[in-house]
């Protein structure tokens, strides 16, 4: 039954972009959807992805994003150039410390937003479990009443290796001045604004 954690949190996000932003960058942007959302607010997106599959699903879609393949650790990122950068569930696919390659990205007064997974149980996971299965069944039921039955690609998923108290650690020491928010569905939210 499709639910999707990281669609749940767009509205999150969107909220946090920060005002007067033009140029956007979104990393591991899977199929595109949340670069297609970003480019409905007016940014220009550069959406990044490593994998060949979901970057072509992207383009088939379209929506203004430019879709690129590309794995950011080793791509060349524009000095202070984006005015916000996003990265939903996909930081743990790579080091923790990649976040200094995207904060080096940033313009003065950007944005960096990652919507992130982490490893390990919290208290949060007590109520995460009943919520996730009410979720989902009412997406299934959605779906079945309007007829859809093929679901969407999904891009590759990779099991998050860092527990929250160590993201926050290294959040604190990569990026100073940033903020770590737990959230429901085994996410957090970490922000960081360069000055």
């Amino acid at each position: 039954m499709p639910f999707d954690h990281n669609d749940h949190y767009h509205p999150l996000l969107l909220r946090n972009l920060p005002p007067g932003g033009r140029t956007a960058l979104d990393v591991g942007c899977g199929t595109g959807r949340f670069a297609r959302r970003l480019a409905a607010r007016g940014y220009e997106v550069d959406a990044l992805d490593p994998s060949a599959e979901v970057i072509a699903e992207a383009r088939a879609v379209g929506g203004g994003p430019r879709f690129r393949r590309a794995d950011v650790t080793e791509e060349a990122l524009p000095a202070a150039h984006y005015d916000v950068i996003t990265c939903l569930a996909s930081l743990h696919h790579m080091p923790f410390d990649t976040v200094t390659r995207l904060r080096d990205a940033l313009a003065p007064g950007g944005t960096l937003l990652v919507l992130g997974c982490y490893a390990g149980a919290t208290w949060w996971d007590v109520v995460a479990s009943p919520a996730n299965a009410a979720a989902r069944a009412a997406v299934y039921a959605s779906e079945r009443l309007r007829g859809e039955r093929t679901p969407p690609l999904r891009p590759p998923v990779q099991r998050p290796d860092m527990r929250l108290p160590d993201i926050r650690r290294e959040a604190a020491r990569l990026l100073p001045g940033s903020s770590v928010r737990h959230l429901l569905f085994w996410r957090y939210l970490l922000t960081y604004e360069k000055t």
